[in-house]
């Protein structure tokens, strides 16, 4: 037997259920995977309390939990291609990453996908780069940013933010971040200036603001209207498919097909870092999305196998 989180119907963390399963076999063409970390994403618990926003991604109940996942293959199907038995990967299984394993084609098919984890990289932080990372450099290429921008960045210490954060710095922008007063100290060694969210935010942000992106919701990419940045360099990744004003949507699936080779080179270089905010073992699974859940979350949330 394997173990697998699932749900039998939608609702919040008090609908998941850490279960027996038959133990997944891969077949021709495919791997199995055995999953050490899985990284939690909005998207996750989005699904999980929506039966319509499950239904956009094909799914529906009884269903499994997760995207984000980094292991080890220990299957290898006659024909799967680029992975063996023993190769330590990372990547995205739509709805069943929290789980014991992971079956996949290899090489994987959209919306799943696979890559081969470099050494100098932990099953943590290589769990964390699918959703977030891929997101992040979407947002970033969705608002042409370049160096000299001063780009707003809402959301910014949570779990797509942290990487927005440090791509921006990365590309040489000026980054204002928001979020709780709290949260100040860890976004200036991110790299970002920062501002409370809320009422009267265009007031706060600091005057020459060319690109915004918003990681939250629609208030940041309204207060940048209001300071006058185009709706053609103001991006959204949580406000559906049609976002106020005309600014644009856009998320993980946008980024170009390079980024994840780019952010693993940033990750060994060590000129970016994840920030893992807190790790539940599988059994806790519960608590981990009520902590994910939270808006004051700093980094990434991580449940262990």
């Amino acid at each position: 037997m394997s173990r697998a989180v699932i749900y039998q119907t939608h609702g919040g963390p008090e609908v998941l259920q850490l279960r027996d399963v038959p133990e997944p076999q891969a077949g021709p063409g495919e791997v199995r995977v055995r999953v050490t970390v899985a990284a939690l994403n909005p998207m996750d618990w989005g699904i999980m309390r929506s039966a319509q926003r499950a239904a956009m991604f094909g799914l529906g109940v009884p269903a499994g939990f997760g995207y984000d996942f980094a292991g080890v293959v220990d299957q290898a199907g006659p024909g799967a291609e680029g992975f063996a038995a023993g190769d330590r990967v990372f990547g995205g299984a739509l709805a069943r990453a929290v789980a014991d394993h992971v079956v996949l084609k290899a090489p994987a098919v959209w919306p799943d996908a696979l890559w081969l984890t470099p050494d100098g990289i932990g099953d943590e932080v290589a769990a964390t780069l699918p959703v977030a990372g891929m997101t992040a450099a979407a947002a970033l290429a969705t608002v042409g940013l370049r160096a000299g921008d001063t780009v707003l960045i809402g959301g910014a210490a949570g779990g797509v933010g942290v990487f927005a954060v440090q791509l921006a710095a990365l590309a040489g922008a000026r980054v204002i971040g928001t979020a709780a007063e709290g949260t100040f100290p860890f976004l200036r060694e991110l790299g970002a200036e920062a501002v409370t969210y809320g009422p009267g935010l265009a007031g706060r942000v600091p005057a020459g603001v060319t690109a915004a992106i918003d990681l939250f919701g629609t208030e940041t990419a309204l207060a940048a209207l209001e300071l006058g940045v185009p709706a053609g360099r103001i991006a959204t990744v949580a406000a559906g498919p049609n976002p106020p004003g005309g600014v644009r949507a856009t998320g993980g699936s946008d980024a170009a097909p390079d980024e994840m080779g780019r952010l693993v080179e940033a990750v060994l270089s060590k000129r970016l870092t994840v920030p893992i905010a807190a790790t539940f073992p599988v059994e806790r699974v519960r608590a981990a999305v009520h902590r994910q859940m939270d808006r004051h979350v700093h980094g990434k949330v991580v449940v262990t196998l």
